[in-house]
């Protein structure tokens, strides 16, 4: 079945400007133009508007999905797949997030008697699924799936206590390693305390630790601008100075 541009845009739900913006910036093009200048389109137009509605509802930028549809490698059934994991995925985010806050009101009713672990597992189980969207793929390949599953399985299991800890030292490993950048100094005190706190940070994911992980991480965090983009809403440029600080601290403690 073929359709005309105001078809497609109540098909699809969206308005014709969007369409005709997504024509000049090559993401979807007509199957063809009619002698009247209308726009038409077919099967084919009908799924890949679909496929990028899918990739812009994971809040993904038009440049990127570009790359990836406009790719000679782009595997569809792939991308499909891919779309499938995460929704479901989100999906069992979202419903252990609406069972934590229905078991809380029941509490505060004086309903039924919430245990403290309850409470935060659906926040817990969010963290752990943030980190695996982001940098999964990155993390498994350098330090295998078994690794990966055994440092989401510790975060888990933590205690409300445990994860208030562990917040708390996100927050003060942050504050002293923008105190060190701004010194300037990454073998200096401050910045030798960023990177100790960087190393009891790490340990509520990790089950061992080694001068060499540590290191061969924050250099990650530098190859990798995901990775360097979290600590540049820090301080920018704090990533570099944090791989410098801890192969200073790792050094001195060898």
């Amino acid at each position: 079945m073929e359709y005309t541009i105001n078809q497609m845009a109540k098909l699809a739900g969206v308005t014709r400007r969007t369409l005709r913006y997504y024509h000049q910036c090559g993401l979807l093009k007509p199957l063809r133009i009619d002698s009247n200048g209308y726009r038409i389109y077919g099967k084919d137009e009908v799924d890949r508007l679909q496929l990028i509605m899918f990739y812009r509802e994971m809040e993904m930028p038009l440049e990127e999905i570009g790359k990836i549809i406009n790719s000679k490698n782009f595997d569809c059934i792939a991308a499909l797949e891919g779309h499938l994991k995460s929704l479901v995925e989100k999906r069992e985010r979202l419903d252990k997030l609406i069972d934590t806050a229905r078991k809380t009101i029941k509490a505060m009713k004086g309903e039924t008697i919430m245990k403290d672990r309850e409470k935060f597992n659906g926040f817990l189980k969010k963290t752990v699924e943030e980190n695996e969207e982001k940098y999964g793929t990155e993390i498994r390949q350098k330090y295998g799936d078994k690794a990966v599953e055994e440092s989401n399985k510790r975060l888990l299991n933590k205690t409300p206590e445990e994860y208030a800890e562990f917040e708390k030292l996100t927050a003060e490993f942050h504050k002293t390693l923008k105190e060190a950048f701004e010194e300037g100094n990454p073998a200096g005190e401050k910045a030798l305390r960023a990177a100790e706190l960087h190393k009891k940070w790490l340990m509520f994911y990790w089950k061992e630790y080694s001068e060499e992980a540590h290191m061969g991480l924050t250099q990650m965090y530098i190859d990798d601008s995901r990775f360097t983009e979290y600590f540049d809403k820090i301080v920018p440029g704090c990533a570099l100075f944090l791989r410098d600080a801890v192969a200073n601290y790792c050094m001195k403690e060898v």
